[in-house]
């Protein structure tokens, strides 16, 4: 079933555990970007936040056998980020993701919006 690139997969992911605002944005004509994408979303509670995470890498694992090569802020859950080295995933708790405005920082990237009634 590998008919959805990984990053539509990630996005699924995000918003089959009630993710909000979820986006990609599509680094690659960047230059100096660390990876190809950023998926990026938000969620209200940390305990959210942790189970966007988890499912996120139960479904790369599953759907595409990659596992996460580095993960990072678990242990208080504002604002974990998940290095598939091509593809960075950031799941913020609320006010850390308008705190921090990645969005606005990679304004020159491509973006591309989710939602639960997007047929990906």
């Amino acid at each position: 079933m590998k008919n959805k690139s990984e990053v539509g997969v990630i996005a699924d992911a995000m918003l089959e555990k009630k993710a909000q605002d979820v986006v990609s944005l599509d680094l690659t004509k960047i230059g100096t970007a660390i990876a190809d994408h950023f998926v990026i979303c938000h969620a209200d509670s940390t305990t959210q936040v942790v189970a966007i995470s988890d499912y996120v890498e139960e479904m790369m694992e599953k759907e595409y056998g990659r596992s996460v090569l580095r993960k990072q802020g678990r242990e208080n859950a504002f604002w974990i980020i998940l290095d598939y080295s091509d593809i960075v995933v950031h799941i913020f708790k609320t006010d850390q993701r308008l705190f921090y405005r990645l969005e606005d920082l990679w304004a020159d990237a491509v973006k591309t919006t989710y939602s639960d009634s997007q047929d990906n």
